[in-house]
């Protein structure tokens, strides 16, 4: 995200609702390697691509509940990436 990206300024969850409302879509949780994998996935498909840190969004809802079931048991839950995307401007 960019300075002058709205959404690089809010906490996680905000950011998300920001960028789902801006047409992003939600579309996995991955690490690397396979984050890397389908990141160049998506771009070859024409998509852009976004990446939020998955243990904050998915740790803070709005609602106060969390869901963190990509990542339970890891030792290093910040190496997981929540991918988005949504469909290059013309």
């Amino acid at each position: 995200m960019t300075d002058r990206d709205p959404a690089a300024r809010l906490p996680p969850h905000e950011a998300l609702a920001e960028l789902e409302r801006a047409g992003w879509v939600r579309r996995s949780v991955a690490c690397e390697p396979r984050l890397s994998e389908i990141v160049e996935t998506y771009r070859s498909l024409g998509y852009e691509v976004r990446l939020l840190p998955a243990a904050a969004v998915c740790g803070s809802r709005k609602d106060g509940t969390e869901c963190t079931a990509c990542f339970d048991g890891d030792p290093n839950p910040d190496r997981y990436q929540l991918v988005l995307t949504r469909e290059l401007e013309e």
